[in-house]
């Protein structure tokens, strides 16, 4: 009985991951930070290379580089000269992906009362994520450029291990490919080697229950649109 119950508790803790965008600035106990981390270590990766770095940010570090994208990210002359190291989304969409990326969008906006003729509020409210929605730590996940793609796979399987590591601990994260188009702030301001090359970044931190953004409940599609059993 005990068994069925720890998967129970398994189940739960993932069915409670989400993606949170409003923080409280409670500091973390650098303790707990290690621990998740640890215990995220313990994702499968192809013959145990174990390709992720991570860089956890914290105090000042974390704010020069948040006011240091941002002014780029809200500068028309500055933003187009950052360009993503790799494409994260399809540069043609087709459905059922644009239709859940579309409502998505809808839903989040919808909730701050942003109308999509309000290019300036979504720009500020995209600008959050280069704050990391005002979490206390951030992370920056780097991997060798000598990799290949199935690294990836390996990585976020560890990423997964930290989100839901953290929900057990009570607290809440948001993964951001948003950091993705500004590599080479980061690449500078955390002095990164050269063989590194940035992946995403994460905000972690304690949700702030008040806030009406983290109110959004997104969509699953039922498995049966994307579950074959054959026998």
């Amino acid at each position: 009985m005990t068994r069925v119950q720890d998967y129970w508790i398994v189940d739960k803790i993932i069915c409670a991951r989400r993606s949170v965008r409003a923080f409280l600035d409670t500091p973390i106990d650098p303790v707990i930070i290690r621990q998740i981390l640890e215990v995220a270590s313990r994702a499968p990766s192809g013959t145990n290379t174990q390709p992720w770095q991570v860089y956890v940010l914290t105090g000042a570090v974390k704010e020069r580089l948040s006011n240091e994208i941002v002014d780029a990210f809200l500068d028309p002359e500055k933003v187009n000269r950052y360009q993503e190291e790799y494409d994260y989304y399809p540069s043609s969409w087709i459905e059922p992906f644009i239709s859940r990326r579309r409502k998505v969008g809808l839903d989040l906006y919808g909730l701050l009362g942003l109308r999509k003729e309000d290019r300036a509020g979504m720009q500020q409210q995209h600008a959050r994520n280069f704050r990391f929605f005002d979490a206390p730590v951030g992370l920056i996940f780097t991997i060798d450029r000598v990799m290949g793609k199935g690294s990836l796979l390996d990585y976020g399987m560890f990423m997964e291990n930290i989100m839901i590591s953290a929900r057990a601990h009570g607290l809440a994260t948001c993964a951001q490919a948003a950091f993705n188009q500004f590599h080479t702030i980061i690449e500078r301001q955390l002095n990164l080697p050269d063989n590194e090359s940035v992946v995403c970044g994460m905000a972690l931190g304690y949700e702030d229950k008040r806030a009406i953004v983290n109110t959004l409940k997104t969509m699953r599609a039922p498995i049966d649109e994307f579950v074959k059993f054959l026998s």
